[in-house]
């Protein structure tokens, strides 16, 4: 897979794809509407951002770029690569529980803190990595 050169996508499946890591300077684009929302994106080598309606989504830093990511009330999944191991925090339900799944391995279960924020850790590989995090 390759970098988002537009920033911003939406994808044929329905889902979208956003970031592009190798940026040496801060891009964003705002207002790219999709599914009846506004989303807001930034990203560049040291992060990448995910705003939906002004509320925050997805944050890695370092920036990182994610592919096909879809969001409902029980998952969040997508793919996502890098250059190096980044931090990846999603806003989820608050004090909830989810297990999380980095390319088919069973990470654990996590629980969201009051803001309900999770954060995790992704290894690259070389490839992107499947990430899985869904509601117990």
């Amino acid at each position: 897979m390759a970098v988002i050169s537009e920033l911003i996508r939406s994808e044929s499946d329905g889902t979208l794809s956003f970031g592009d890591y190798t940026l040496e300077q801060k891009s964003k684009l705002s207002g790219f509407e999709f599914q009846g929302d506004s989303y807001k994106v930034k990203t560049f080598k040291e992060i990448t951002k995910l705003e939906k309606n002004e509320s925050f989504i997805y944050e890695s830093v370092p920036g990182t770029t994610v592919h096909h990511m879809k969001v409902t009330d029980q998952m969040i999944e997508f793919q996502v690569e890098g250059e190096e191991q980044a931090q990846v925090t999603l806003e989820l339900e608050a004090e909830s529980e989810y297990e999380v799944m980095i390319d088919g391995f069973h990470m654990g279960t996590m629980k969201t803190n009051l803001g309900g924020k999770l954060v995790i850790s992704v290894e690259f590989t070389g490839k992107p990595e499947s990430v899985v995090v869904k509601k117990m």
